[in-house]
Parts: structure tokens; sequence; C-alpha cells
């Protein structure tokens, strides 16, 4: 279980895109102090975890509802997760603006900026294609534990900047894509196989 574990909370970390989200926070709290962004990243983590855990218990339910099938919806999510890769490697990932009524740790820091399309159809399917107690356990530990750590990103933010810096956080934004794309062809390969069989 712990190997399990470990590689679900590598993929959910890059799934949350943890530097893409860090370059926005700090592009949309560049006025705030830190405690205030400490506050909005707590804000923040809590939303996405929320989200986070609803998708990932909601896909066998979903799938059933709608008489979808698994493999279906992995082509799919798959397709989603590698134009969200390429956006990321290209740097055209679009940054939504906030409303002038709403919390901007739910929309957009929590969605869609890091629970975006892409993230929803993923552990969707994350979700429904474990198997056992023990394994749905695992996972849902692995995301809260990928969760945490993007909060934890999110809260030393402004330590991260001087750390990281504006060339290191576009450098491993691109990183994170190419994961993404990776974990994205392996998604949709697992669907076509199935589907075939």
């Amino acid at each position: 279980m712990s190997t399990l574990f470990i590689s679900l909370y590598i993929k959910l970390f890059f799934l949350l895109t943890p530097f893409f989200v860090l370059s926005v926070f700090l592009s949309l709290t560049e006025d705030m102090d830190v405690p205030g962004q400490r506050r909005l990243a707590l804000r923040t983590m809590v939303a996405v975890l929320v989200a986070a855990l609803i998708l990932y218990f909601a896909g066998n339910p979903i799938f059933a509802t709608l008489g979808l099938t698994l493999d279906g919806f992995r082509v799919g999510a798959g397709s989603l997760l590698f134009l969200s890769a390429v956006s990321l490697v290209s740097g055209k990932r679009q940054r939504p603006e906030p409303g002038d009524d709403t919390d901007v740790a739910v929309v957009p820091l929590a969605i869609p900026i890091t629970v975006g399309p892409a993230t929803i159809g993923t552990l969707l399917v994350l979700g429904a294609e474990l198997k056992g107690a023990g394994a749905v356990a695992t996972g849902a530990g692995a995301l809260v534990a990928a969760c945490l750590t993007v909060g934890m990103l999110l809260f030393s933010a402004s330590a991260a900047k001087r750390i990281i810096g504006p060339m290191g956080l576009s450098v491993l934004t691109k990183i994170t894509g190419l994961v993404l794309s990776a974990m994205a062809a392996q998604i949709v390969f697992t669907g076509v196989r199935n589907f075939l069989r």
C-alpha cells in the first residue's frame, strides 16, 4: 500500500498543477501582506480539498447515472488532460479573472485554476478505477496529502517566490506539463486498450 500511496501522491500533486497555481496566486495577491496571503492560502486549500474529495468519490455514481463506461470516460478525460498539459508547456494556459462578488479562494483559485476540467475528469476516473476499500482509502489519503502539499506551497508563497523566482516557476510549470502529458497518454491508452478487448 505504501508504494501505491507514493505513486498516487506524486501523480495527484502534479495533477493539481501546483507551480502554475502558485504563479497565479502570487499575481492575485501581489498587493496583500503576508498574513493576508496566508489566510487566502488556507481558504484555497480547504476549497480544493473539499472539491477534490467530492469528485474522487463521485465517479462511480456519476458513471452509473449517466450510463457512461469507465473506459469511455478515460479517453475523454485523458484528452482534456493532454490539452491542459500542452497549455502548460506552451505557457498559454488562461488565468481566469476573479469576479467582484466571488471569494477568490474558491473562484478562480480553487476552481478552475487548481481543479479544472482536466483535473475533474481525472479524479472521477481515478476514484472509479480503484477497487477495494484499502485501495480507495489509500487513494483518498494520497489526495488529501497532495492537496495539503499544494496548500503549504501557497502558505509559503512569498518565500517560494524568493527561492524559485519567476524563471524557476516557469520551468517547473513546463515540467509539470510534460508529466501531465505522459499521464494523459497513459489514461487514453488504457481506455482504448480496454475498449478494444
